[in-house]
């Protein structure tokens, strides 16, 4: 190289890197994480417009049952088939909180739904689990020990408890489909068998007694209190897609159940799963396209659609206005105006 020539070419190196630092190569626009489609002008008091849908993180089973534990600001929820009770914080990490929930012998066979499904916590933080390969509901205690709370109706194993709320009096409602039974691979060895004749929705009294409240919903899934707790919502999976709607009694059972929505005919692969309730009564449920936003006068206001099929969600983060959503394999997130119910 000319000696001579060598601080014109650095000039030229020099006068190319500004264009190049500037313009760099083409930046890859991230996917968008879900929409918003907006059936009713209000939901923009719920949503304002220009609200985004966030993926969390992925690479997950399948993921259900969110709840935000307020005392230690992080999220748990059930990654069913990989039998496991996750953690997540803010700043991304995640944890195994609990492993080997069902420890039983099942097939190696993707899609069976042997862990725990729907979380919640009681009067104490302590985590209660709808346990769906134990086919009862228990609760994680400070020690590490687990209490099951039940197990048995009428001397007969339940199907495979699902999803639970708890009353603000300590009263524990949850749902009991056929859910680990029907996620059994077909002519495998093993496969659980049912012993009630029914799906039915029930409740544990404080008392530790257990009350069969509903047994006429084809596949009782989610379920959620009104602010008030003078309404229960019931989501219905399949045949058909609907949610019910019942009086809560003052003895905290349930009557005049009525249909509150019916989504039968709405396309999409998704079913009314898991749902929550905001502070003004809205209802966030999981439906066909997404999560579905509803009045508590049952008019559909819009949904959140996401690219996998969300199953539950909760209100999380210190005000309680961000609405995690757990979808298949992935998290995800949503900034909202109004706060959610939370334990």
């Amino acid at each position: 190289m000319n000696r001579n020539a060598l601080p014109y070419i650095l000039l030229a190196a020099l006068a190319i890197l500004p264009i190049s630092l500037a313009t760099g190569a083409p930046q890859a626009t991230p996917a968008p994480a879900g929409t918003i489609s907006r059936t009713d002008p209000a939901l923009d008091k719920l949503l304002p417009p220009g609200t985004k849908v966030e993926k969390v993180r992925g690479d997950f089973g399948f993921i259900e049952g969110p709840v935000w534990v307020r005392s230690g600001g992080y999220l748990v929820f059930s990654d069913i088939p990989n039998n496991a009770i996750m953690k997540w914080t803010s700043d991304g990490t995640v944890t195994v909180l609990h492993t080997a929930i069902f420890k039983g012998a099942f097939p190696q066979a993707q899609g069976v739904l042997i862990g725990s499904n729907g979380l919640t916590l009681d009067r104490q933080g302590r985590i209660v689990a709808a346990e769906h390969g134990n086919r009862n509901v228990s609760r994680f205690e400070k020690d590490g020990s687990i209490t099951v709370l039940a197990d048995r109706y009428e001397g007969k194993r339940l199907n495979s408890p699902n999803d639970l709320v708890i009353k603000k009096n300590g009263d524990i409602y949850f749902t009991d489909p056929i859910g680990f039974a029907r996620s059994w691979p077909a002519n495998t060895p093993g496969a659980p068998a049912a012993e009630l004749d029914f799906n039915g929705v029930y409740r544990i009294t404080t008392q530790g007694k257990l009350d069969l409240l509903l047994k006429d919903v084809p596949y009782p899934n989610g379920l959620a209190f009104s602010p008030n707790e003078k309404k229960l919502y019931v989501a219905s999976s399949r045949p058909d897609k609907f949610w019910m709607v019942y009086d809560v009694q003052p003895d905290g059972t349930l009557a005049n159940g009525q249909k509150f929505f019916d989504a039968t005919k709405i396309p999409g692969d998704g079913v009314p799963d898991g749902m929550k309730v905001d502070t003004k009564g809205n209802i966030y449920a999981t439906g066909p396209a997404g999560v579905m936003v509803f009045t508590p006068q049952a008019k559909l206001l819009g949904t959140i659609s996401f690219p996998e099929i969300p199953a539950n969600l909760a209100w999380g983060d210190a005000d309680g206005k961000t609405l995690y959503v757990t979808a298949r394999t992935g998290l995800y997130r949503i900034r909202t105006n109004v706060a959610g119910l939370r334990p």
